[in-house]
């Protein structure tokens, strides 16, 4: 499989981040677009999964994307 350098820069961030990776907003932040993120969800290269946090007195919803073993693999040795 073919993967843009976008796709390895963001999979790149995700096995630097691991165990816990990154949050959405942190990849935002980075430059990825949504588009991009749900494409590497769709393609089986990243899981995403939502994640509770207590702001103040707020309580928010995050969404924390973690690589899977098919984006290490993606990734060049």
């Amino acid at each position: 499989m073919t993967t843009s350098p976008d796709r390895r820069r963001a999979l790149a961030m995700l096995v630097d981040a691991e165990p816990s990776g990154c949050t959405e907003e942190l990849l935002m932040a980075n430059g990825f677009s949504m588009d991009l993120l749900a494409g590497l969800i769709r393609a089986g290269l990243a899981t995403v999964s939502p994640e509770r946090v207590q702001r103040g007195g707020e309580v928010i919803v995050i969404a924390r994307l973690r690589i899977t073993e098919a984006g290490r693999q993606a990734l060049p040795d």
